[in-house]
């Protein structure tokens, strides 16, 4: 019966008796407006109508919404017309046909709906319920306009949806005020809708929105563009450190400046015949920006113009003064992709990747990345099993004094068998497990390991020699590896015979200073302190900030040691810079009898690495090199030490 695409037919037949009642109370209706006031002095239109500021978080002012009008009534629909053009809403729709209502919102949804409750074959109710089961048209407002009292009618009407009511006949001023109001809360509802809270800046669904349009001209104009997404680096690490309040606060400055570099770029080399730069909060510590033409030399110097002016400092009393920086991952269009979500995915996997390699970098999508990440995705869910599993287990690596070629230290290693059959061990596995936030969990599982290996050590009568951990800062602060180390010296462990090798360091950086001098702390003890990494994640600054007993040069310099001599003079800088501060230089991953002979040749105290000894067992490294009282193990090899 009904010809709102059958919508109410089911509604009405289960409540028959209650519709016929409520159309008889509406049976009669008046005009819309009260007599005599259906027109307006100039002074009360003009005080009624739209104002700019109410619309002003809208690409267009009130004026410009759509109203839409229902009422079986032409005549109640042609006075309200002409006040309303009167007032200066210049866009008005109307039916009397109350069952073409729904499809003409669906082609065209309205800013606010003046709806009749009473009219023949489809009621204003019946319009409400269909308005309500779609997920558009239920958000439109909606202002019921009705001689009804029966408070049951209006408990329904709202129950369905209805936004407001008006009782006819209706006065114009009323109506004016109404329409008006009404249209501002929901500009202002969409303007929350779209924009970020904390910045004002466009959001995320604004951003898909946006990029939509763009994609459009670009592909049909042939041109290329970018989505270039800018991450802030270390923010979580200020906020556990310092508050959510102040991580907000550089949030706001960083949104500054960038607003700042993208607005600059209006109407220049970056900018497309319809669009301009736009800037927005993507998510978290993420902004993104829209660039609708991208191309060569203009390219490379805005990015690393958004590198420089991204970059601020930030003053607490009491803390250190910090200095925030970001990283960016751009995707070009349409090489990289032409739809919104695949374009976004794009950017912010470039992104990452710029983290990965440190902070205030800058990485262009690569098809690689989309490889390595699934591999990682796959690997990271994998590893939260793997202790539980007993995949993982705990190796040590024999460390050698060069001139002697006696074992004067090992080294705890991690290595995980994974079902695949790939081995993942060492810094490949600390990376891993710090980008997955599981490094935490294998260093307390590798602490609670190391601690019997070493009771039984000691109860097998076996002189130790120290041991090296190796301790990702990446999600780790040091006031919790305080309380493991001093576990273990409570469970026995002589400190003298424990080592840290620190790596990714440059989470020190955004640290309180207690935090910072937490490591400072175990050193004190007896611990011995060590940078991992050196001259990768470490850098000569973390020489400064952090008091240590040795430094480790990532391995990639001795891989490297016999092909490249720019890579052979950074490995000597190292040792001298090591030799000058009295700290020992200890050469990892040694793989050759050739890259072993360069370090002898050239005064290395220590190296470790399988030409000196492949990791083993916590049994088979106590048989192999740990002895009853005696000189430390000398070790035998291809390339003889002596």
């Amino acid at each position: 019966m009904s010809k709102i695409e059958g919508v109410g037919r089911q509604r009405r037949d289960n409540t028959d008796s209650d519709s016929d009642s409520d159309r008889d109370m509406l049976a009669t209706q008046p005009t819309v407006f009260a007599p005599g006031e259906d027109r307006l002095s100039m002074k009360e239109l003009r005080a009624l109508a739209p104002q700019d500021e109410a619309g002003r978080n809208r690409s267009m002012g009130l004026s410009e919404a759509l109203i839409m009008m229902v009422d079986d009534e032409m005549l109640n629909i042609e006075m309200t017309e002409a006040f309303l053009a009167d007032a200066g809403y210049r866009h008005f729709v109307h039916t009397d046909q109350p069952e073409r209502a729904v499809p003409m919102m669906r082609k065209e949804p309205p800013g606010v709906l003046l709806l009749d409750l009473s009219m023949p074959k489809v009621s204003g109710l019946d319009i409400l319920a269909a308005m309500r089961e779609d997920s558009v048209l239920r958000h439109v407002p909606a202002i019921v306009l009705t001689s009804s009292t029966d408070a049951q009618v209006k408990l329904k009407a709202l129950a369905l949806g209805a936004m407001d009511f008006l009782s006819k006949p209706v006065d114009p001023s009323e109506l004016a005020l109404r329409i008006r109001n009404t249209l501002a809360a929901s500009a202002y509802r969409e303007y929350l809708g779209q924009h970020d809270g904390l910045t004002g800046l466009p959001n995320k669904q604004r951003y898909r929105k946006d990029l939509a349009s763009v994609l459009d001209e670009a592909l049909a104009s042939d041109h290329p563009g970018a989505l270039i997404h800018v991450g802030v680096d270390n923010l979580g690490r200020i906020n556990d450190a310092l508050g959510r309040g102040v991580g907000d606060q550089l949030l706001q400055r960083v949104a500054k400046r960038l607003a700042s570099c993208v607005q600059t770029e209006h109407g220049g080399e970056l900018s497309s015949e319809q669009h301009n730069p736009s800037l927005y909060r993507f998510d978290g510590d993420e902004f993104a920006i829209i660039v609708p033409y991208m191309e060569g030399v203009p390219s490379a110097a805005f990015i690393n113009k958004l590198l420089e002016d991204s970059t601020v400092s930030f003053q607490r009393s009491g803390f250190p003064e910090l200095f925030v920086t970001c990283s960016v991952g751009v995707s070009v269009f349409p090489n990289d992709g032409s739809e919104p979500d695949v374009l976004m995915r794009n950017a912010g996997l470039a992104l990452r990747h710029a983290k990965l390699a440190g902070p205030h970098r800058y990485e262009f999508f690569s098809p690689q990345f989309k490889d390595l990440a699934l591999s990682r995705l796959d690997l990271s869910a994998g590893l939260r099993h793997a202790v539980s599993r007993d995949e993982i287990e705990l190796l040590y690596e024999p460390r050698v004094e060069l001139a002697s070629g006696r074992v004067v230290a090992g080294e705890a290693l991690l290595r995980w068998k994974h079902p695949s059959g790939r081995i993942i061990e060492g810094d490949e596995l600390m990376d891993l497990a710090g980008s997955s936030e599981m490094d935490v969990v294998l260093t307390e599982w590798l602490f609670e390991l190391l601690m019997k290996h070493m009771k039984n050590w000691r109860s097998a009568g076996l002189q130790a020699v120290p041991i090296a951990v190796k301790v990702s800062l990446a999600n780790m602060r040091p006031s919790d590896l305080v309380h493991l180390v001093n576990a273990a010296l409570a469970n026995g462990v002589d400190a003298r015979q424990l080592s840290l090798e620190l790596q990714q360091v440059s989470a020190l950086d955004n640290l309180p200073a207690k935090e910072a001098t937490a490591i400072a702390g175990l050193r004190k003890k007896g611990v011995r302190i060590a940078l991992g990494r050196f001259g990768a994640s470490a850098s000569i600054s973390h020489l400064r900030q952090l008091p240590c007993d040795e430094i480790m040069p990532d391995a990639s310099f001795v891989r490297d040691v016999e092909r490249d001599a720019t890579v052979q003079a950074m490995l000597l800088g190292i040792a001298d810079i090591a030799r000058r501060l009295r700290l020992s230089c200890v050469a990892c991953g040694v793989e050759t009898a050739q890259q072993l002979a360069f370090l002898k040749k050239n005064g290395f105290e220590q190296a470790q690495g399988r030409h000196l000894g492949e990791p083993v067992t916590g049994l088979v490294f106590a048989a192999k090199w740990l002895t009853r009282g005696g000189r430390p193990v000398r070790i035998s090899t291809p390339g003889d030490l002596s």
